[in-house]
């Protein structure tokens, strides 16, 4: 892969604004800010979905403090590949990047950091559980098959739904703004937001391959993935810069799930330090290091930690040093294997390699599955998320499979009326892709049409919703 042709600014559609002092990168984060399915992001849960404790983060927060972290790796990757790249100009008279291609590395990886959630439903990840568990269970294999001709893809699409495969129709379909390509980000952001690479019938959970391990698209964009493999040159490769990316959001979700659990009163910070310095026990230069900055910030200018200081400042002052040293390790991996990264050999998270802060992300990450994830309150938040979701999937399937291509909806029958209630962006967005991608089956599109309404919804529009159309149950 080349850095000229990964940074591609070209748009699958022209873009029509005047030229200003922005690049088409630092274009892309701003359409990313002022988009709808950004604001959608304050009312969408990141561990605690409808919580009352306005301290808290929301799917908004996290993905701002993604895109915080992301454009710091990207800063300083680019400021080294800069550097590398003069030295390997003195020596071979080669072009090398220049300081404008290292703004675009930092405005990509800031915009793919607050993108990278946007295909996830209500309810967080029990709601991609939610709608898998509709499909296999209210219509199952058999019905599938049936509906979509038996193909493995279509099929999968829907067993094996995956938010990550829907952020990029979010953002190249379903944002309708002046025609059907969504937000027309430029292929350079594109590339770096696909997380996954692989289709979703060749996905698997074991695989050596990191970057398949999920689906990364669906069918309805395999066209569109091959132009954007095709533009930037990755071929069925992960983007380089995906994995600066994914870094920032381990980092910050990693850290910052368990600065929340102690800010609610889930977890005390004896808990914290008690898992932290048991993990770290093999590496103690890097949990001195952890501890004396957590210190340094806890002091704030005084000689000593105030006595007084309680387990949420301290899981803060510890969020803080956390990220400082785990963002080190993330650029420190991301260098070291930039030849394999490159080459598109690099198969791993940049952060499950064995080192010296594997071990940190490993006890957080497990002290956040024991103590954080399986409250009671949480666990009964997600179990309604799964009915919301399920009664809401019920009835505009009904809806959906119904919907006139062409005609007026006919709103006296009950599958007219769940239809109309459906999004008329989104009714758009069927109408005209059941024509012009014909070659896919008429039914597929009618699937989409459901998940792309649900998957839309914020945590209190579905609750609302479905509270009003299941008479207060």
């Amino acid at each position: 892969m080349q850095w000229e042709q990964l940074l591609n600014p070209n748009r699958p559609r022209q873009s029509t604004l005047v030229k200003d002092a922005r690049s088409q990168f630092e274009r892309d984060f701003d359409r990313a800010v002022f988009s709808t399915p950004v604001k959608r992001l304050q009312d969408k849960a990141q561990v605690f979905p409808l919580d009352p404790c306005d301290a808290v983060r929301t799917r908004l927060t996290h993905s701002l403090e993604v895109s915080s972290v992301a454009r710091g790796l990207g800063r300083t990757i680019g400021a080294w590949l800069t550097k590398k790249k003069k030295k390997k100009k003195k020596k071979k008279k080669k072009k090398g990047l220049s300081e404008d291609d290292a703004r675009s590395i930092e405005a990509i990886a800031a915009t793919c950091g607050l993108i990278h959630d946007l295909g996830n439903p209500p309810f967080g990840h029990s709601g991609e559980d939610a709608i898998r568990h509709w499909f296999r269970e209210r219509l199952g294999e058999k019905e599938l098959a049936k509906l979509l001709g038996n193909s493995p893809q279509l099929m999968n699409d829907f067993l094996k739904f995956e938010g990550n495969a829907q952020s990029l129709r979010l953002l190249t379909k379903l944002q309708i703004l002046s025609d059907f390509n969504g937000l027309n980000l430029t292929f350079g952001t594109l590339s770096a937001s696909c997380k996954y690479t692989a289709r979703s019938d060749e996905v698997s959970e074991k695989s050596a391959d990191h970057a398949k391990s999920k689906p990364g698209f669906f069918a309805s964009e395999n066209e569109l993935m091959a132009t954007i493999r095709k533009e930037t040159g990755t071929g069925e490769s992960r983007n380089p810069l995906t994995f600066l990316v994914e870094a920032a959001d381990d980092i910050v979700y990693c850290v910052a799930d368990i600065e929340d659990g102690v800010k609610k009163g889930i977890l005390r910070w004896d808990d914290v330090h008690s898992a932290v310095e048991d993990s770290m026990r093999r590496c103690p230069d890097i949990l001195t290091k952890l501890t004396e900055q957590q210190n340094a910030i806890l002091r704030a200018g005084r000689y000593c930690i105030p006595p007084a200081v309680d387990d949420a400042a301290r899981a803060t002052a510890f969020r803080t040093a956390a990220i400082g040293l785990l963002v080190t390790a993330a650029t420190n991996n991301f260098t070291e294997y930039y030849a394999k990264i490159m080459n598109g050999e690099f198969a791993h998270e940049l952060l499950s390699l064995e080192g010296e802060p594997h071990p940190l992300v490993t006890a957080l990450k497990q002290l956040a599955r024991q103590r954080v994830y399986n409250t009671s309150s949480t666990l009964k938040l997600e179990l309604m998320g799964r009915r919301v979701i399920t009664d809401l999937m019920d009835i505009f399937w009904e809806g959906a499979k119904e919907i006139p291509i062409d005609g007026p909806l006919k709103s006296k029958s009950f599958a007219g009326k769940a239809a109309s209630l459906l999004s008329s962006n989104y009714r758009e967005v069927f109408y005209h892709f059941s024509k012009s991608n014909s070659e896919l089956p008429e039914n597929y599109h009618r699937l989409q049409l459901v998940t792309d309404y649900v998957c839309g919804m914020t945590d209190s529009f579905a609750k609302r919703l479905h509270a009003e159309l299941m008479n207060g149950c």
